[in-house]
């Protein structure tokens, strides 16, 4: 089981801390959709962002999630103004409360790495009509624009062998970091296949590749929140029970020691003292969608 599905699995927090999705995002994926737009299926929806943002553009929202504490959350976060989301606790690999053909579209924001292919493929050639639409998308961990020495910091504790590298579930991380490039709609179901991809560069505001996507300011305190949101700190933790984070009253974690490691390595950030965690900085992140139109 993924860790987000786990029960110990802090949706609260992860909802605080991850970063949201850009209008143009939703603008791009609706752009792309044709015909009726009755029922959409979100999957993995997590905390409900992506239920919400879009359910002024359908009839009905299904919004689903394996998690317990996740559909806990999106239920908490719903107002009853959006009286036309459903929620049901459950995987995109099982999908018999959906009638076959009765989906126009099906998205997963942050979840399809996740996903058992032999299985979901199928499931969406029967549930989505004719001429519906697959929209998937994904980011991986960010990139400080500004700052270089700290996103290589940043990288090597997020991959290396003896930081967090080994903790990440598999093969869905790597799937994630090469932007969903795995995943293929197979042509016997889906065309008209699209993608949008960027890898961030650093040498300031959009320096990267591709069609910026997921971009924000943060502040180094608000990126030590989403650093412990990371599926990998969360099995690193299960495996150093004896280290604690300094906020918790330790001698410190690996994210103090990764955020240790950054500010030794930018002098703006050291110079400020104990109010370093209300630095604010620009951050863009590696990301993709990928869009399909069913046959």
């Amino acid at each position: 089981m993924a860790t987000f599905g786990k029960a110990g699995f802090n949706a609260v927090s992860y909802a605080t801390f991850r970063p949201s999705y850009p209008p143009q995002l939703f603008k791009t994926v609706l752009s792309y959709h044709q015909g009726p737009s009755m029922t959409l299926l979100d999957l993995g929806a997590g905390h409900g962002l992506i239920s919400r943002e879009l359910s002024p553009s359908f009839k009905r929202v299904i919004c689903t999630d394996p998690s317990p504490s996740m559909i806990k959350q999106a239920k908490a976060s719903t107002s009853s103004s959006f009286s036309n989301v459903s929620f049901h606790e459950a995987s995109a690999e099982d999908l018999h409360f959906v009638d076959d053909s009765s989906l126009d579209m099906v998205v997963a924001g942050q979840a399809a790495h996740w996903f058992d292919y032999k299985k979901v493929w199928p499931e969406l050639a029967k549930k989505i009509r004719k001429g519906g639409t697959l929209a998937f998308w994904g980011y991986k961990d960010n990139t400080f624009v500004d700052y270089p020495k700290a996103s290589k910091v940043l990288d090597e504790y997020c991959y290396g062998d003896s930081t967090l590298g080994p903790y990440w579930e598999q093969p869905g991380r790597n799937i994630l970091r090469d932007k969903l490039k795995d995943i293929v709609p197979p042509e016997t179901d889906w065309d008209e296949v699209t993608r949008y991809e960027y890898e961030p560069g650093t040498n300031g505001k959009r320096s990267g590749v591709g069609d910026l996507l997921m971009h924000k300011r943060l502040t180094l305190g608000e990126m030590e929140g989403y650093a412990r949101t990371f599926s990998s700190f969360h099995n690193w933790a299960a495996d150093h029970p004896e280290r604690k984070a300094r906020k918790d009253g330790g001698d410190g974690d690996i994210v103090d020691e990764m955020f240790d490691k950054m500010r030794e390595s930018e002098p703006e950030w050291a110079a400020m003292g104990e109010k370093w965690r209300e630095f604010e900085l620009e951050n863009e992140w590696g990301s993709a969608i990928l869009l399909a139109r069913k046959k």
